[in-house]
C-alpha cells in the first residue's frame, strides 16, 4: 500500500506538481517489519470543497498531458483503494482493463459480505452484454481513446484546497492509466460533494468520448466500481450492492442486444 501510494503520487507530480502532495519516501519500519511508513511534504489543507473550475483545471492538465509509458492501460505497480487491490497489469484495451477490475471488485466485496448467486447471474449477463456495448465502441469503428493518468479515488476527502496557495491539492491516490472519464465516477453519487456540477464543467472543457450519447451510461458503469468497494468497506453501506444490482438490471434492459444493439454509426 505504501509503495502504491508513493508511486501514484510521484506519477501525478510529473504532470501537475503544484496540485499534489509530493511524496518523499516510503518503506518498512526498522523495528517492526510488519508496518510501513509514507512520508510526504506537508501541505496545510482546508476541507472547503473545490469549485468545479478548480477541480477541472487540475484534471484537464492531468488527463490531457499524461502519457502512458507503453501506450497501454494499467500501472507499473499494484495500488489500493483503501484496502481493496487494484489490478494494474497492463492491458491493450480499456474494456479488458475495466472488466477485470470490476470482476475483482465483485469478488472482493462478496468475500466481505458473502456470496450472492442472484447477483452473480445478473453480473454474468451484464459482462456479456453491457460492458462490450458501452466500452468496445470507444476503441472500434475508427474511434480511439488515450490512456490518461487518473487519480482513481477522486472525492472531496482526497482533493482539498491548500490554505497558502489556494490551489487544489490531490492526495491518497490509486493511480492508473485509464479512460479519462473513469475519474468522474464518484461524482455520480449523492454522498459526495463533487456533484453533477463538477461533471458538467468537465464536459464543457473536455468533450466526452465518442459515442457521446453513451456518456451517461458509461458514467453509471464507472460508479459501480466505487459503490462495490464501499459496500465491502463500510457496514452502513452494505446496501450499495443492491444499488449496483439495480443499475446492472437497468442497463441490461436498455441494451438487451449487447454489442449487436443500435450504434451511432456503422461498427
Amino acid at each position: 500500500m505504501a509503495l502504491g501510494e508513493y508511486e501514484s503520487q510521484m506519477e501525478l507530480a510529473k504532470y501537475i506538481p503544484d496540485n499534489v502532495v509530493v511524496p518523499l519516501a516510503y518503506g518498512t519500519l526498522e523495528n517492526d517489519p510488519s508496518a510501513s511508513f509514507f512520508l510526504a511534504i506537508f501541505r496545510n489543507l482546508s476541507e472547503k470543497t473545490a469549485t468545479p473550475a478548480q477541480l477541472v483545471d487540475a484534471l484537464e492538465k492531468l488527463h490531457n498531458n499524461s502519457v502512458s509509458p507503453n501506450g497501454k492501460f494499467g500501472f507499473h505497480v499494484m495500488t489500493f483503494n483503501g484496502v481493496v487491490p487494484i489490478v494494474n497489469d497492463w492491458c491493450d484495451t480499456w474494456e479488458e482493463y475495466f472488466s477485470r477490475q470490476l470482476r475483482s471488485d465483485i469478488k472482493w466485496e462478496q468475500g466481505i459480505r458473502g456470496p450472492d448467486p442472484e447477483f452473480d447471474a445478473i453480473a454474468d449477463e451484464f459482462f456479456q452484454k453491457v460492458i462490450p456495448r458501452l466500452l468496445r465502441p470507444l476503441e472500434t469503428g475508427g474511434r480511439s481513446i488515450k490512456p490518461s493518468l487518473v487519480h482513481g479515488d477522486l472525492w472531496q476527502g482526497n482533493a482539498q484546497i491548500d490554505m497558502v496557495t489556494q490551489q487544489l491539492v490531490l492526495f491518497d491516490s490509486c493511480c492508473c492509466y485509464a479512460h479519462n472519464e473513469f475519474d468522474l465516477g464518484m461524482m455520480r453519487e449523492p454522498r459526495y460533494r463533487f456533484t453533477g456540477e463538477h461533471v458538467d464543467r468537465y464536459r464543457e472543457v473536455i468533450r466526452p468520448s465518442e459515442p457521446v450519447e453513451d456518456f451517461d451510461d458509461r458514467h453509471a458503469l464507472y460508479a459501480m466500481h466505487d459503490n462495490l468497494i464501499n459496500a465491502g468497506l463500510h457496514d452502513h453501506r452494505a446496501f450499495l450492492r443492491g444499488w449496483v444490482r439495480e443499475e446492472m438490471l437497468r442497463l441490461i434492459a436498455k441494451h438487451p442486444n449487447g454489442i449487436d444493439g443500435p450504434q451511432d454509426d456503422s461498427e
